[in-house]
């Protein structure tokens, strides 16, 4: 089995392209190659640049592409057409990166279209609380899956991208009521998941019991590690997300609750095949310990046999 480890630029508390902080996206490149990974994804929408500057500097660093994102509203009908100009602007410069090379027994070969929900200021204070989080009604859950099978046609039939729907802490699919309800509505030949182990942890749910309930519809993996003493403080407070990142609620893996050795030898077991990517979100301000930590996780994959 071939199994990529990448990286992404929320390992350098990219998640926001408005933040001011950012590092620059060179340097981030830079330092993912540094780690040793040899792969990376776009993170948010327009932090990468969207035309040929990036094809020198990733293969400057021997980096290729591995996903491209939408983190955005997925509900409001009105921002439709603003998801489809993003699907189309991503995809494109997908298509002009490097290909991926499909490996043997791989379902779909990357680079994917990542599609996460966000932007819902209820749902971001209510992220890791299933019993408190305000559910959609039928019909903007419905809206919502109209709108990821609008993305996702348009990723596949006009570009042959894969898309991949995350379940995501503080967006309307986060829970695994969320998670059972989208595997239902959207058929696999529509989409895939990605499924995150922190985010699956954060939203109550045993990253290995999920993975394998969900293994069939499982195209690309995310891998990240929580410290349980940050966790319990900021479930017991009323706080966004990100700021609970902010707070060090995310850490390298190895150095956390989620038991990686387990994970191990679900995926050999499952015998998943492509990428799985490394993230650890955090406040950009704190990005000066980004590279030891990216290093640090990639250490320790490799030591347990990833």
């Amino acid at each position: 089995m071939t199994i990529h480890i990448c990286t992404a630029p929320c390992c350098w508390g990219v998640d926001d392209v408005k933040n001011p902080f950012l590092p620059p996206w060179r340097r981030v490149l830079g330092e993912a190659a540094e780690a040793g990974y040899r792969g990376i994804e776009l993170g948010p929408y327009g932090y990468l640049p969207l035309d040929g500057t990036l094809v020198q500097t990733l293969s400057e660093q021997g980096l290729h592409v591995v996903a491209g994102t939408i983190f955005d509203d997925l509900v409001t009908s009105a921002n439709l057409p603003e998801l489809l100009r993003q699907t189309h602007d991503i995809c494109t410069l997908l298509k002009q990166l490097p290909p991926m090379e499909r490996q043997a027994g791989q379902r779909h070969a990357g680079p994917y279209l990542v599609i996460i929900d966000w932007g819902h200021e209820a749902r971001d204070y209510a992220a890791g609380h299933s019993d408190r989080a305000p559910r959609l009604d039928d019909a903007r859950w419905q809206a919502m899956m109209a709108h990821i099978r609008a993305i996702a046609d348009i990723a596949w039939h006009q570009y042959g991208i894969r898309a991949v729907v995350h379940p995501h802490a503080g967006g309307h699919i986060e829970f695994a009521d969320e998670l059972a309800r989208l595997v239902d509505d959207i058929p696999h030949e529509v989409a895939g998941l990605c499924l995150d182990t922190g985010h699956l942890y954060y939203a109550g749910m045993d990253p290995v019991a999920s993975l394998r309930t969900y293994a069939h519809r499982l195209d690309y993996l995310h891998f990240k590690d929580i410290d349980p003493d940050v966790f319990d403080q900021v479930l017991n407070e009323h706080i966004r997300f990100f700021a609970a990142c902010a707070r060090g609620v995310m850490c390298p893996i190895g150095r956390g609750v989620i038991d990686y050795p387990a994970l191990h030898n679900l995926v050999h077991e499952l015998g998943y095949v492509g990428c799985i990517t490394v993230e650890q979100e955090r406040d950009p301000r704190n990005a000066g310990s980004s590279l030891d930590d990216v290093a640090a996780s990639r250490a320790y994959l490799a030591g347990i046999g990833f």
